[in-house]
C-alpha cells in the first residue's frame, strides 16, 4: 500500500458518520461527516447541507462502516441546533408509521420538526422606551406613539407602534432622535403549571367508581388502553381530568387530542376551573411565534398538558406520562393527505412504545374500539347515565312518506310546531343538516343544465352569503351567474335540495320573531369567531341554531332542549362501509346536545327509512342493538376490524393514462390466498381538481401483515412517471 493510500485510509477510519434523515419525501437516511471537536449522538437536530440549501435534519445513527468510496464525497454537517434530542420513543415512532402506512419516513418526520425553519434559541424581541425629550418636530404620529410610552416601562416595538396606531418608521425616528431607546425585551415568562388541587370537584357515585379506575390507571404508568365510554353528559372530561391530575402530580406531561382544534373553547375553560391554568395549545392557527415557543416549551418538559390536533401526536414530549384521545370515534382523525395515518390507532401505537396508559373517550365508540373493548384488549370504563341525574333525549323519528314538508320546504309540520313550542318556552332549538352552503345542486329550469365543477367529478354547491358556486372538493368557486351559460334563458337558475344557509331563510320566514345563527365551516373566519358565536349560543342569545356537524361535537348549550334532523338519510346510501356506524355517531352526538342542563331533551330524525337499523336503534335509545347487528355484518363480510383494507389510488392528467397504469399494476399483484385484490374501478369521485381517478381496493385477513404485502407488490410493479401519481392509503376512512 502506498504512502498515499494509506494516510487516506487512516483519515477515512478517523472520520466519524453518521446516518441523518432528512424532513424530505425520502425514505433513506443520508450520511454525514462529524465535523472535529462536534458531539453528536442520535435523536441529536442538526443542520446540514442538502443540494444547494441548508435543512434541519435528525441524526438517526451511527454509521461504523461507511463506504470508503464515499469518503472524499461526504459532507460535514452543518451545525447541531441548541434544543433537546429527539428521544428514541418518537424516532421509533416515526420508523414505525412510516413502515406501517408506507409513507416516506422523512415526510413523518416532518411531522416533529414543524418548527424546522424556526427551531433553536427564540430570537431576541427589541422594545422601545421613553427616555428623553420629544423632538423640535413633533407630528401628530409622533405625539401619540410619546403618548403610548408616557408610562416610562418597555413596551414591545411592533405593539407600541400598533397601539399608537404609527408605522414602524415613526418609532425609529424618535430613536434616531434619542427620545426612545431601543432594548432587548425579557424573555416571556412561562405560564404557571396546572395544579391538581385547584378545584377538585364532587363526584356522583357512578362517576367515583369511573374517577378511581383513571387514577389507577395513570397511577400505574405502564401501557394500558382504556375506553371511557359514557353518554353524552355524563361527565367524560371531568372524570379523564382526574387522570390528568395524577399525571401532573407526578411530574409528567399529558396530551389530549382532540378532533377539531377550532371547537375547544369551552374545553379550555373547563380545564382553567379545574387546574387554575389552560393547558398549551398546539394547531395550524397558532402564529409562528407561538408555535416556536410552545414546541420549545414541550420539548424542554415544560409544558405539563399540550391539548393539539392530530399533529399534536408527534411532538417531543420531553416525558410524556398519558395520552388522551377525546371523541376517538371521529373521522376527523384521519389524515388523507402527505402521510396517510389515524391520529387514534397511532396514539395506541405511541403509548405503546413510550409504555404509557392511553385513554379513548367517546359516546358512542368506534366499532373498532367497541369490539378490543369486548374482547378484553381495552379496558371500558363506563358512564352510563347523565352527571347532573337528567334524563337521556327522547327520540322520535318523522316519516317524510306520512308527513311531508310542503313543497319547496324541508322542515316537516310536525317538526315545525314543536319547534315553535319551544320558541314559546324561551328554550333553544338545533336544525341540524350535514351540508354546507345554500343547495348542494344548481340547474336552469329551461334546460335542466347542471352546474359542474370544471376540474372535478362534484356539483357547484350555491353559497348566497358569499354570492359563489363552490366545489366542496378542490375549493373552485364562480360567482353565481344570472344568465344559463347553456341556453343563454335569464334568471332560469334554481337551487335543488337543502343546504344550512337554505335553512336558515326557511326558519327566518316560519319564525320571524326568532333570532338564528348558522354554524357551518364554511362561514368560521377564525377560531376566535367560532369561539364568539359559541359563547352567544351559550348565553341564550339565539333561538334557532342552524348547523353542520361541526355542533355535534363536544358543546354544552344549557338552553338547548329540542334538536331536529332535518336529513336524517343523508349519508346512508352512499356505498361506504362505515356509513351506518358514521350516521349512527353522528345523529347521537348531535341528540345528545339536547337537555343537559334544564328539562328534557327531545331529538326529532325527519327520515324516508323509519325502518332501517340505525333510525330503529336511535329512536329505542338501544345502542347495544346497533353494535351487535353492525360486529356482525362486519365479522361476515371480513371488513374492519376483523379484516384489513388498503386503498391504492392511481390519479393522472387524462384518463388511458390512470386506467392502464391502474391495469398494469393491479396483473401484477402477488397471488395470496388471504388476500383479495379488487378493481381497478374509476374512484367514485372521479375527477378531482381535473386529474382522473382509479381506485384498487385491497382487502385481507386480519393477521396478515398487508404492508409487507403492498411494500413487496409495489418494488415489483411499475413505476409512476411524468403526471401519474400513486397514493397508498392503508386502513382507509374515505372510500370516494
Amino acid at each position: 500500500m502506498d504512502h498515499a493510500t494509506r494516510q487516506s485510509s487512516s483519515s477515512a477510519s478517523s472520520t466519524r458518520v453518521v446516518d441523518v434523515l432528512v424532513p424530505v419525501a425520502l425514505n433513506q437516511n443520508y450520511s454525514y461527516r462529524v465535523p472535529r471537536g462536534m458531539e453528536l449522538k442520535a435523536g441529536d437536530v442538526v443542520c446540514v447541507p442538502l443540494g444547494p440549501r441548508e435543512v434541519v435534519a435528525v441524526v438517526w445513527a451511527e454509521n461504523a462502516n461507511p463506504d470508503p468510496r464515499l469518503h472524499n464525497r461526504l459532507k460535514d454537517v452543518g451545525e447541531k441546533l441548541d434544543v433537546p434530542p429527539l428521544k428514541e420513543e418518537l424516532r421509533s415512532l416515526v420508523d414505525w408509521v412510516a413502515n406501517y402506512t408506507l409513507s416516506a419516513r422523512g415526510m413523518v418526520l416532518r411531522m416533529a420538526l414543524r418548527m424546522s425553519e424556526n427551531l433553536g434559541p427564540e430570537r431576541m424581541r427589541l422594545g422601545v422606551r421613553l427616555v428623553g425629550q420629544a423632538p423640535q418636530r413633533l407630528t401628530p404620529a409622533r405625539r401619540r406613539l410619546i403618548e403610548v410610552l408616557s408610562d416610562g416601562l418597555l413596551h414591545g416595538k411592533s405593539d407600541a407602534a400598533r397601539e399608537a396606531g404609527v408605522s414602524a418608521g415613526v418609532v425609529d425616528g424618535l430613536v434616531d432622535e434619542g427620545t426612545l431607546a431601543i432594548e432587548a425585551m425579557p424573555p416571556p415568562l412561562a405560564p404557571p403549571a396546572p395544579d391538581p388541587f385547584f378545584a377538585q370537584p364532587e363526584f356522583s357515585h357512578q362517576q367515583r367508581a369511573a374517577v378511581d379506575m383513571m387514577r389507577a390507571l395513570a397511577a400505574n404508568g405502564t401501557f394500558h388502553v382504556a375506553l371511557l365510554d359514557g353518554v353524552t353528559g355524563s361527565g367524560k372530561t371531568e372524570v379523564y381530568f382526574e387522570a390528568i391530575a395524577e399525571v401532573v402530580r407526578r411530574g409528567k406531561q399529558t396530551l389530549i387530542l382532540m378532533p377539531e382544534i377550532a371547537l375547544t373553547g369551552q374545553f379550555l375553560d373547563r380545564f382553567a376551573q379545574r387546574f387554575g391554568v389552560r393547558p398549551l395549545e398546539w394547531h395550524s392557527e397558532l402564529t409562528p411565534r407561538t408555535r416556536q415557543r410552545n414546541w420549545a416549551a414541550i420539548s424542554a418538559g415544560e409544558a405539563p398538558v399540550v391539548v393539539g390536533a392530530r399533529s399534536a401526536l408527534f411532538l417531543p414530549y420531553a416525558d410524556l406520562g398519558l395520552i388522551i384521545v377525546d371523541e376517538e370515534h371521529d373521522q376527523a382523525y384521519k389524515q388523507d393527505d402527505g402521510a396517510h395515518y389515524h391520529a387514534r390507532d397511532m396514539a395506541v401505537v405511541r403509548a405503546h412504545i413510550a409504555k404509557i396508559p392511553i385513554v379513548l373517550a367517546s359516546a358512542t365508540p368506534s366499532v373498532e374500539s367497541e369490539v378490543n373493548a369486548r374482547k378484553g384488549r381495552y379496558q371500558r370504563v363506563a358512564l352510563p347515565s347523565r352527571f347532573s341525574g337528567q334524563h337521556m333525549p327522547h327520540i322520535e323519528a318523522i316519516d317524510l312518506r306520512r308527513a311531508p314538508p310542503p313543497r319547496g320546504r324541508f322542515i316537516s309540520p310536525p317538526l315545525a310546531e314543536q319547534i315553535q313550542f319551544a320558541i314559546e318556552k324561551r328554550e333553544q332549538a338545533l336544525l341540524f343538516l350535514n351540508r354546507r352552503g345554500y343547495a348542494p345542486l344548481t340547474l336552469c329550469r329551461a334546460c335542466g343544465h347542471r352546474f359542474a365543477c370544471t376540474i372535478c367529478d362534484a356539483w357547484l354547491v350555491d353559497h348566497r352569503f358569499r354570492q359563489r358556486l363552490v366545489c366542496h372538493h378542490c375549493g373552485f368557486s364562480m360567482p353565481r351567474p344570472n344568465i344559463c351559460p347553456h341556453c343563454q334563458a335569464e334568471e332560469s337558475l334554481v337551487a335543488v335540495g337543502p343546504g344550512v344557509e337554505r335553512l336558515q331563510e326557511e326558519a327566518a320566514a316560519l319564525f320571524p320573531e326568532a333570532r338564528t345563527m348558522v354554524l357551518s365551516s364554511d362561514l368560521i373566519t377564525s377560531i376566535e369567531t367560532m369561539r364568539s358565536e359559541l359563547n352567544e349560543i351559550a348565553k341564550g342569545r339565539v333561538d334557532i341554531i342552524i348547523g353542520t356537524q361541526l355542533v355535534a361535537k363536544g358543546h354544552n348549550f344549557p338552553r338547548l332542549n329540542l334538536v331536529g334532523v332535518v336529513d336524517a338519510d343523508l349519508g346512508l346510501g352512499n356505498g361506504d362501509p362505515r356509513a351506518a356506524e358514521r350516521t349512527f355517531q353522528l345523529l347521537n352526538q348531535v341528540i345528545g346536545r339536547a337537555g343537559r342542563e334544564q328539562g328534557r331533551g327531545v331529538g326529532y330524525l325527519q327520515t324516508h327509512q323509519p325502518e332501517h337499523p340505525v333510525m330503529k336503534a336511535l329512536v329505542a335509545n338501544d345502542r347495544e342493538a346497533f353494535y351487535a347487528s353492525e360486529i356482525d355484518s362486519r365479522e361476515r363480510t371480513g371488513y374492519p376490524p376483523f379484516g384489513r383494507l388498503a386503498s391504492l389510488i392511481i390519479s393522472a392528467g387524462d384518463r388511458p393514462s390512470a386506467e392502464g397504469f391502474a391495469r398494469r399494476l393491479a396483473a401484477v399483484a402477488p397471488i395470496d390466498e388471504r388476500i383479495q385484490v379488487l378493481g381497478p374501478a374509476e374512484a367514485p369521485l372521479a375527477v378531482i381538481k381535473g386529474r382522473y381517478r382509479f381506485r384498487i381496493l385491497v382487502k385481507s385477513l386480519r393477521n396478515v401483515d398487508l404492508s409487507e404485502y403492498l411494500r413487496e407488490w409495489l418494488a415489483a410493479g411499475p413505476k409512476t412517471k411524468g403526471n401519474l401519481k400513486l397514493e397508498v392509503d392503508v386502513d382507509p376512512q374515505s372510500f370516494l
